[in-house]
């Protein structure tokens, strides 16, 4: 019989920790499962500039600060990839690989993944010279030539900060202009290790134990040619995980939650919070947010339970 709580949180994101933190002053019992690194994305950001009260901070170590003001507060861990989810008649049962637990109200704040560019050679070789985290995987590439394929926020700025280690990074965008903001787009054309390969695409990326070239087709001419590399980083944006739940919500075309205008999902007790709700921004500021958000309105929903 699996342990019973007043409330689960799936996903240890900024979003889940700050919920958290505040069912916990609240003195209801908590568990987050989380399947990966406490701090989700932001756990993989060396770098945070506008997140309020920080000049600068990283990623991992406010990561870190969230999840020792959660377990002060009281919030248990389960590490464990949520396989499913179930309503019951007092509350909710949730089914993962590290157990199962059962509790009155839930908290989703699974996050997002990174997407895929779906190109032979991709999954080949993953951990063998393609990656989706500059902070986890640039220092391996110190002194080598490495590409970077997206062209939004987050690819600009893993590409700033693989100038640390790569002897040269080139982005490779299907468009002439890219979507990031105007400041990092500065950046990136005034640093002398970054070349732009623009109106471009990956077709296939090759290699024998490790990668060693890519295709690349230009969009306008149509002419493909080959590129050395020994690395791929891709960040062209992120799949919201909301499968083992889709059943007791109601998704966006984008694929993430839609909430109603008080802020509830439409079933009794189930909250959510973070990457998986659809909303305009997507920062570590609102993931916040919308955990205290959530964590609000589940005590609301208990206290009247």
């Amino acid at each position: 019989m699996s342990q019973r709580y007043d409330v689960v949180i799936v996903g240890g994101g900024p979003a889940g920790l700050t919920a958290a933190i505040y069912l916990g002053r609240a003195m209801l019992s908590t568990i987050i499962v989380e399947k990966g690194a406490i701090g989700g994305l932001m756990a993989l950001t060396d770098k945070l500039e506008n997140y309020p009260g920080h000049e600068t901070v990283s990623g991992g170590d406010l990561s870190e600060v969230m999840l020792k003001q959660a377990t002060r507060f009281g919030a248990q861990m389960l590490m464990g990839t949520v396989t499913k989810v179930e309503k019951t008649a007092d509350g909710f049962t949730v089914t993962s690989d590290g157990g199962l637990v059962s509790a009155r109200s839930l908290i989703w704040a699974a996050g997002s993944s990174p997407r895929r560019i779906d190109v032979p050679g991709e999954m080949d070789f993953v951990g063998r010279g393609v990656s989706y985290c500059a902070v986890c995987d640039g220092a391996f590439y110190r002194n080598l030539r490495v590409a970077v394929v997206g062209g939004g926020d987050s690819s600009l700025k893993e590409a700033l900060y693989l100038t640390r280690f790569a002897s040269e990074v080139v982005i490779i965008h299907r468009r002439a202009e890219f979507r990031a903001k105007r400041i990092i787009q500065e950046e990136i054309r005034k640093h002398p290790k970054i070349t732009l390969m623009l109106d471009s695409v990956v077709e296939k990326i090759m290699g024998k134990d490790f990668v060693e070239s890519v295709t690349v087709k230009n969009v306008k001419s149509g002419e493909t040619s080959d590129h050395p590399f020994d690395g791929v980083f891709v960040f062209v944006g992120y799949t919201p995980q909301t499968e083992p739940i889709k059943h007791l919500v109601t998704l966006s075309p984008s694929g993430r939650i839609q909430l109603r205008p008080d802020g509830t999902t439409g079933t009794p007790g189930l909250f959510a919070a973070g990457d998986v709700v659809e909303k305009v921004v997507y920062q570590v500021a609102t993931a916040v947010g919308d955990g205290a958000a959530a964590a609000t309105a589940t005590e609301r929903y208990l206290s009247g339970h």
